[in-house]
This record gives C-alpha cells, sequence and structure tokens, in this order.
C-alpha cells in the first residue's frame, strides 16, 4: 500500500503491542505511556521521562508528551502558535541542547481542552528534528510530512497521514 509504514526491525520491538493508525479513535484518545520515552540532540539526554502521555488519533501516529520537569533541554520561546480542535492552542519552542539548537522544534499546550488536561504543563517534540527519540527500546521514525509531530514505532501498521496528498484526510 503506498504511504504504508514501512516496519523497520528495530530493539525493543516487543516491548510494544501491534497497532493499526487507522484503528486509533476520533475523537482522539488520551492515555499513559507506560514505556520510557527518551529524547536525544547534541550528543547529550535532552528529555526522559516514565511519566509520559500519548494521544491516539485515526490516520496518525502517536503524539508523546514529556513534563517539562523531565525536559532537560533548554526550550526557547518560538513565533507561532497553532491550534488544534480537540487539545486547543498550542504554542512552540527551539530545543537547545548539547550546542545544538533544533529550531521551533517542541510544542505544548499550556491550557488545553478539559479532555486532554493531563498534558497541560507537557512537552512534545518532532522526532525528524531531534538526533534520536525512543519508545523503550525502539527507535522512532517521524511521522511522514512536516507538519503532524507523531513518532513512528516498528509496531505500528497502516498508513499515517502527513505524506503527500493526505494531510487532510
Amino acid at each position: 500500500m503506498a504511504g504504508a509504514v514501512a516496519r523497520p526491525t528495530l530493539p525493543g520491538m516487543n516491548d510494544l503491542p501491534e497497532e493499526n493508525v487507522h484503528d486509533y479513535p476520533r475523537p482522539p484518545a488520551l492515555e499513559p505511556v507506560p514505556q520510557r520515552l527518551l529524547v536525544r540532540l547534541g550528543g547529550e539526554v535532552a528529555a526522559e521521562t516514565t511519566r509520559g502521555f500519548r494521544v491516539l488519533e485515526t490516520h496518525h501516529a502517536p503524539t508523546y508528551y514529556i513534563p517539562r520537569a523531565d525536559v532537560r533541554a533548554e526550550l526557547r520561546p518560538a513565533r507561532g502558535r497553532s491550534l488544534c480542535e480537540w487539545k486547543g492552542q498550542a504554542r512552540y519552542f527551539d530545543v537547545i541542547c548539547g550546542g545544538v539548537t533544533a529550531p521551533r522544534a517542541a510544542w505544548s499546550y499550556e491550557a488545553p481542552t478539559p479532555a486532554f488536561g493531563a498534558i497541560a504543563g507537557h512537552v512534545a517534540v518532532y522526532a525528524g528534528l531531534m538526533e534520536a527519540c525512543f519508545v523503550g527500546d525502539a527507535r522512532v521514525l517521524p511521522q511522514p510530512g512536516d507538519f503532524y509531530g507523531g513518532w513512528v514505532t516498528p509496531n505500528l501498521e497502516g498508513t499515517p497521514k502527513g505524506a503527500p496528498g493526505t494531510r487532510h484526510w
């Protein structure tokens, strides 16, 4: 299937249950993440937590949120905002770690809608702008495209939106 997620053989796959992005709900669901989340930038740990959340939405790779207290990188406010019909208004940050600056590479919902209140004070990062991101032992691939910030793990099946022609599914 064109645009289907490639299922790379990566360590940690056995730690994650098989999931299909087409089976995720709409409106999206929010759930805690039992695995450790790790983000590396500039040769250093930019963030690490066992207290993360993920948002699951039809045709999206999960988006992972890390408590700001577990982010070691500097987060510098960046220009621009966006509006999610489910979560509310997002603000963006440059991520600075290990002498590297990743512009507009993270975002947060400071005052999310009530259904997503648990991610207030949490930050998500674009995996493609980081050196590496992990869910458990599984190295993440970025969700296709340049807008959505989902993390593609080796247990995912289906076609996540973001590639050309899928943005407005």
